[in-house]
């Protein structure tokens, strides 16, 4: 019988440097013997990252928006996620749920129980068994970024709504210690790497 994987979710504020830290956790859990699987929200499938293309560059209202995401994340379960969870592997998602939380109800400031309806109805039975949450403060955010790339809908958002998005990310973090973990993104990629091999040392061998 297939022992389930297990779901491992990136999230913080553009710039945080999840991504730069999605890579190093697969391989981290590679050189275990673990089959990895990295995939991103919206994206993962044809779908997705259709949608994707549209959230990033299309102007829409934020109802309409989180109904994308939400309609992209759930090919993406059937595709992608619960396939590879019931194979036994283990799935990084780059961003999840907890980022609807926190860029649609605390960034848009839409309702949080519109989005817990639609999370009840598109995956009712599964969360992340773990959350690598990098916190940091916007204004570092917007240092990192500048220049980097022409920014998306997202990024050429004001300051104040990465401050929404990350008191909602903590608040999240708050709600559900047993989840989360909080890594300071405005440390060094060295030092970040150190804690998630310390923190995840004990988490990979169960």
């Amino acid at each position: 019988m297939t022992v389930r994987g297990r779901f491992v979710t990136f999230e913080g504020i553009d710039g945080a440097g999840k991504s730069t830290h999605i890579e190093f956790v697969a391989q981290l859990l590679r050189s275990t013997g673990k089959d990895v699987v990295v995939t991103r929200e919206p994206g993962g499938t044809e779908l997705g990252e259709r949608v994707r293309a549209l959230v990033l560059g299309v102007s829409m209202s934020a109802r309409t928006e989180t109904l994308l995401m939400f309609a992209a994340r759930s090919e993406h379960l059937v595709q992608v996620i619960e396939p590879s969870l019931a194979r036994g592997q283990c799935v990084l998602c780059d961003r999840f749920t907890d980022a609807t939380y926190a860029y649609q109800a605390g960034g848009r400031q839409l309702s949080e129980g519109l989005i817990e309806t639609l999370e009840n109805w598109v995956h009712p039975n599964l969360q992340p068994d773990l959350t690598l949450l990098f916190d940091l403060d916007p204004a570092l955010a917007a240092q990192r970024l500048a220049g980097a790339r022409n920014a998306d809908r997202f990024e050429a958002e004001q300051r104040q709504f990465f401050a929404r998005v990350r008191a909602m990310y903590l608040a999240r973090a708050q709600r559900f210690p047993a989840r989360f973990i909080v890594l300071d993104g405005a440390a060094s990629i060295e030092s970040i790497r150190l804690e998630l091999s310390a923190r995840l040392a004990s988490w990979i061998t169960n």
